[in-house]
């Protein structure tokens, strides 16, 4: 197989700046809404890109699991790889990718911790094995086995078998938004592109060339 001949032409929609909100985060909830409706798959799957202290981009997917009129939420490990970069830089680039409905969205922004409680209060939603997997995993760190992973889990399930506190490493990062860019695809590469910049206190729209 050649790759120069994996081609896709895209003709779905259009997307209009005067059709877009003139709030980003009100219009990604839009697109959001949408991707869920059609059953993209992961509709809430987002690549998070970091820059470490040594200057080196690092990227990886997460699940967003909120969006509000600050920005964009999701959860880790804070002694990850991209915990310790953002602990040393805060400012992180992320992507959708909803090719069912030919659509990207680009956000760039600064990330912050959000407070234990709300981290608190997430957590006790996620099923009894995935906060059991919150405190068995060193995330990013090196191990020896699968087996050994297993059986630390094991432990911890028999030392909390009801109840499972949150990992203090374990929480929350918030990104506000100071870029929002929303691609469609069109025919011929000449795709839309609505680009927002937070400026002075509000968000300006402007389309970009493909």
């Amino acid at each position: 197989m050649d790759l120069h001949d994996i081609r896709e032409d895209y003709c779905k929609q259009a997307l209009s700046q005067h059709d877009c909100d003139p709030n980003p985060i009100k219009q990604f909830e839009k697109w959001l809404n949408e991707a869920i409706t059609a059953k993209v798959n992961e509709p809430t799957g987002v690549n998070v890109a970091t820059v470490n202290e040594d200057g080196r981009p690092t990227s990886r997917m997460v699940l967003l699991k909120e969006v509000n009129e600050q920005g964009f939420v999701f959860f880790t490990n804070y002694h990850s790889r991209k915990g310790r970069a953002i602990e040393h830089n805060p400012f992180v680039a992320l992507t959708f990718f909803w090719p069912e409905l030919e659509r990207s969205v680009r956000i760039e922004g600064k990330a912050e911790k959000i407070s234990p409680e709300q981290s608190d209060e997430y957590f006790a939603t996620r099923p009894y094995t995935s906060r059991i997997g919150a405190w068995a995993s060193e995330q990013s760190a090196v191990i020896s086995s699968h087996k050994s992973l297993l059986a630390k889990a094991a432990l911890i399930a028999a030392k909390h078998p009801l109840n499972v506190p949150r990992p203090p490493h374990w929480g929350g990062y918030l990104v506000i938004p100071d870029r929002i860019e929303f691609w469609q695809g069109r025919p011929s590469r000449l795709h839309d592109r609505i680009c927002y910049l937070y400026n002075d206190g509000k968000w300006e729209r402007e389309r970009l060339s493909p």
